[in-house]
């Protein structure tokens, strides 16, 4: 299996690499992580292995040449803006050390007037030698951080050219970042000669789809598996650039045509793959459904959410658990306690982060520091009984086109702790709570609704807490059923030759799988 993060904050990942080892499958998992720091461990049966990854092509050529016309004065982007504000700080502390010396021959009576005065001109050169330093280093700093962007007239420019001039193929010019993932992981996929490539999300799906003509080239009928995480057209862009969802966009359709089979998180994206790539068949449609089974069976206790909040049961607590970013709109949590007493929320969140600081930050100014307790990541087979102290689980997001899509993996996780799910009006998981009456909806960024919302949850949680009493509510919801599933994607394309389309084939999900009961099957996933 290929997927671009370090592996231990992907649940999906991990699930499906313990599940496909556990159903017979010879499974090598390929993650990223970065230089200097690879690693190998274990899921179960399934081998992980971090891949040290170089960012050099994040870098356009642009950025290493000097900003002459802009910023004339500025330093070239050769790292000599660092070295002559530390050269000018070292002159300076050698000054205040001379001066003091001057100073203690000055007590004793054996000061020269000349070196004093010799100093002072120093001293006087030091600071408008650093003076020029700091104006050159400033200049270099703002030509970066505008060249960094790539928002501009021209950038526009340049992303039409470029789409007009190459079509799909034209993320090499714009996302050429893409290569380090295929420099990086391609070599060892060919190494491992797996019969299914599994590969996660759309940075991945050009390296599976590459490894697999490769294999194909060859004589080795391997297969790929594009796990599709989320609609691409329909995210914000990752990055602060007019280039980047464009590039990865016309990477994706390029390779998505190569997948013998796609796998993706709801029915409502499944559709709009299928209708995107023009498929021939429907994405099989897998769940992030909690699998709590698959921790070690030697294992410490779940720890407890409340003791580690410090709070006793009968303390209103609301968590959030998952990433934070700012189209998560986790900040409304923090705001609406200066409308709710004695309420407290948890946040079981990746750290450290920016963005978390800033909320820490916010509820500092609010006065409410007091009631928001930040916990790092828990196993993610611990999570279900982690959330369950929670009086309710909030997902705050933002109304954006890729959020209206599915049901998240916290709304699972929520769903089999049992929590009151208190969502934000995107399409899917509003639709499926007021369907399902497990919780509140209110307007996303609305503060006043939200506000309402909790206070309706908290008023009478059993009321809610009894959805999950209807039979079979939870049942289509679990990991076992989602394993089955996967497990006959798998079965049936390791029983049909390889197709082609024009000299191309449909491959995505990288996994190094031998079935133990049939031929040697190697999966990279």
């Amino acid at each position: 299996m290929l997927v671009d993060n370090v592996v231990r904050h992907d649940s999906r990942v991990q699930k499906v690499a313990r599940s496909m080892a556990d159903g017979g499958f010879d499974v090598t998992l390929l993650g990223q992580c970065p230089p200097g720091q690879g690693q190998s461990w274990k899921i179960g049966q399934a081998e992980v292995r971090l891949i040290p990854l170089w960012e050099t092509l994040n870098k356009r050529r642009h950025q290493f040449r000097r900003p002459w016309l802009r910023r004339p004065f500025a330093y070239p982007p050769t790292g000599i803006a660092q070295h002559r504000q530390r050269s000018v700080a070292a002159w300076r502390a050698d000054l205040r050390v001379r001066f003091a010396l001057l100073s203690l021959a000055a007590q004793s009576g054996t000061a020269s007037r000349l070196s004093e005065r010799m100093l002072q001109c120093e001293l006087l050169a030091a600071k408008v030698i650093g003076r020029w330093v700091a104006i050159r280093s400033r200049q270099l700093r703002r030509s970066e951080k505008a060249r960094g962007q790539l928002s501009s007239r021209r950038d526009r420019a340049f992303t039409w050219f470029w789409q007009m001039v190459k079509g799909d193929r034209a993320w090499r010019r714009l996302e050429p970042a893409l290569w380090e993932y295929e420099l990086v992981f391609g070599p060892v996929i060919d190494e491992l000669a797996p019969d299914i490539i599994h590969a996660n999300d759309f940075r991945m799906l050009g390296v599976g789809a590459r490894a697999m003509i490769r294999a194909r080239g060859q004589g080795r009928p391997t297969k790929l598996v594009w796990d599709a995480h989320e609609f691409l057209p329909g995210i914000r862009p990752r990055s602060n650039h007019v280039r980047w969802l464009p590039g990865q966009c016309a990477h994706e359709r390029e390779y998505a045509r190569y997948a013998d089979a796609v796998t993706t998180v709801s029915e409502n994206v499944a559709e709009r793959l299928q209708k995107t790539h023009n498929l021939a068949q429907r994405p099989t449609v897998i769940l992030n459904a909690p699998a709590a089974d698959h921790g070690p069976e030697a294992e410490e206790p779940v720890p407890s959410l409340r003791e580690l909040c410090g709070l006793s049961h009968d303390v209103p607590l609301l968590v959030y658990s998952g990433a934070a970013a700012k189209q998560r709109g986790v900040d409304i949590m923090i705001r609406a306690l200066a409308h709710l007493d004695d309420v407290h929320v948890a946040l079981v969140v990746v750290q450290p982060s920016a963005y978390v600081q800033q909320l820490l930050t916010l509820a500092t100014e609010l006065g409410v520091a007091d009631r928001v307790h930040t916990l790092p990541y828990v196993s993610h087979w611990h999570v279900v009984q982690f959330l369950s102290e929670a009086d309710a689980g909030v997902i705050p997001i933002h109304r954006v086109d890729n959020h209206e899509l599915a049901l998240i993996t916290k709304f699972f996780e929520y769903s089999h702790a049992r929590l009151p799910i208190i969502v934000s009006d995107v399409k899917t998981m509003a639709e499926t709570v007021r369907t399902t009456g497990q919780g509140e909806v209110f307007c996303a960024e609305d503060l006043a609704d939200y506000v309402r919302a909790v206070g309706a949850v908290l008023g009478d949680p059993q009321r809610y807490r009894s959805a999950y009493d209807e039979p079979g509510l939870l049942d289509s919801w679990t990991w076992e059923a989602q394993a089955d599933a996967l497990d006959a994607v798998y079965t049936r394309l390791l029983q049909t030759k390889p197709h082609s389309t024009d000299a191309t084939f449909q491959h995505d999900v990288m996994m190094d799988v031998t079935r133990t009961a049939e031929p040697a099957a190697e999966v990279v996933a």
